[in-house]
């Protein structure tokens, strides 16, 4: 059987191709409801605002393409991020710098034990971080004894490094751009991330071909717990504040996020590309709602069917992309 030439990556571009049209549609429809929409302080804002989401995205991307999930990836984050405040507020922390490695350390550690559940415990990946996503939350409620660390308390340069900018570019979203680099290298040029994919493609041939699968996996939660710490210390430096609560439901914009962009539920298929593509998505609609006047009783539905749609026309571009793959075969 022979294949008239086609690569995945030409099947991946027109996939991010079609999210791109989605994406100009949105912006047109809200421009014409609201002309002050694309205007530079409203999309500085948006990526500001989203900064954490965009880049936890990078880290459930991770996760989704071996064919699991990490719905504690909030709970880490406020966990992370109140102990790093505390810290703050106590004076070990003693400057912007080491606040972020800490909360990115400890991420790391938080992930690692939720990946040992699951390739040594045999776990089911929604089960273990269900179970961690409670224990992460009534962490951070203990840590802190049901009470929160406010801007008194936060070291000046942990502040002014979230509000400042670099050339022009919020500091945030330059961490962002950095992330989104280093994940699009990773996945794309490394064994590594190629081992990602041929776990989540096919586990039992994966682990024939000597692919130790039961490392990967925790290497994918540890890198998916470091990401949600480094948003730990992102979250808390904006808002210069930890409350218990912070993050609350942040997993489900984040695996909307990902679905949006093109990543599979199912494992093995997904890019960095297309998940930063899908977390813009998500952030010009949850800022752009309540500009073109949408109540705040409709905002979360109304979010959910944008969310819906866009899905849906990912995957019938997606179909229609694998039908012609199909047709071009040659028997």
């Amino acid at each position: 059987m022979k294949q008239k030439k086609k690569t995945s990556g030409g099947l991946l571009r027109s996939r991010e191709f079609s999210l791109l049209i989605v994406l100009i549609v949105l912006c047109a429809l809200i421009q014409l409801r609201n002309p002050q929409f694309l205007t530079a302080n409203v999309i500085n804002s948006i990526f500001k605002n989203y900064a954490y989401t965009m880049v936890l995205a990078f880290g459930m991307l991770l996760v989704l393409l071996i064919g699991g999930i990490d719905i504690s990836v909030g709970a880490t984050l406020a966990f992370c991020g109140m102990a790093g405040s505390l810290l703050m507020k106590n004076g070990v922390l003693p400057n912007c710098f080491t606040v972020y490695l800490f909360t990115t350390v400890m991420g790391f550690c938080c992930g690692t034990l939720i990946g040992l559940v699951i390739a040594k415990g045999k776990v089911i990946p929604i089960i273990a971080t269900l179970g961690f996503m409670y224990i992460y939350r009534g962490l951070t409620y203990v840590i802190s004894d049901s009470t929160w660390v406010g801007i008194a308390y936060m070291l000046t340069d942990f502040k002014d490094f979230a509000q400042n900018s670099l050339l022009g570019v919020n500091h945030l979203v330059c961490i962002t751009v950095v992330v989104f680099l280093i994940f699009f290298f990773f996945l794309k040029w490394t064994t590594f991330g190629r081992q990602i994919y041929a776990v989540g493609s096919n586990a039992e041939a994966a682990e024939i071909s000597g692919i130790k699968i039961a490392k990967i996996k925790i290497l994918v939660y540890a890198i998916c717990g470091a990401i949600a710490g480094l948003c730990g210390a992102m979250y808390t430096g904006y808002y210069a504040t930890a409350q218990n609560d912070m993050a609350v439901g942040a997993e489900m914009d984040v695996i909307a996020a990902c679905v949006i962009g093109g990543v599979s539920l199912t494992g093995g298929q997904g890019s960095a590309v297309g998940v930063l593509m899908g977390a813009i998505t998500i952030a010009i609609i949850g800022k752009s709602l309540s500009m073109v006047g949408i109540g705040a009783f409709w905002q979360q539905a109304l979010k959910g069917a944008i969310i819906l749609l866009a899905v849906v026309v990912n995957v019938l571009v997606q179909r229609g992309m694998d039908r012609r793959s199909l047709e071009g075969r040659e028997i």
